[in-house]
């Protein structure tokens, strides 16, 4: 199994340049593993919700053609998913450090509430 101390790691800053230049069906996806209760306080715009709490039993939903990009609230989170993915035949999966604090912190764009329909699916 992966270390999730050696899940390669990028920044809010570099995670957002990236989903910003890249297409909706082959660029980057953002993987937000947060429970719900935290994604309504404050989410990114365009994430795909898939909470820790049903990731095992969800994550081969998510594509291995794609760059994943992994986040959480701090990070940790979503450093153990990425280190699964990896461990699991994704070879592109990336922790956004920091996490949601971070990406708030560093003033990108962000949505409160309850989600719009469709907001958080996949992709199909």
């Amino acid at each position: 199994m992966h270390d999730p101390s050696r899940v390669p790691t990028i920044t809010v800053i570099e995670a957002h340049q990236r989903l910003g230049t890249s297409s909706e069906t082959t660029g980057p996806l953002l993987v937000d593993v947060r429970e719900p209760s935290e994604i309504l306080q404050a989410r990114a715009v365009g994430m795909v919700t898939m909470p820790l709490s049903t990731f095992m039993l969800r994550h081969r939903e998510l594509p291995t053609d794609r760059a994943l990009l992994m986040i959480c609230r701090s990070g940790s989170r979503s450093a153990q998913a990425a280190a699964f993915l990896l461990a699991n035949g994704w070879t592109d999966v990336e922790n956004v450090a920091g996490g949601m604090l971070s990406w708030e912190q560093s003033g990108l764009s962000i949505r409160r509430g309850p989600l719009a329909p469709g907001e958080g699916d996949l992709p199909g």
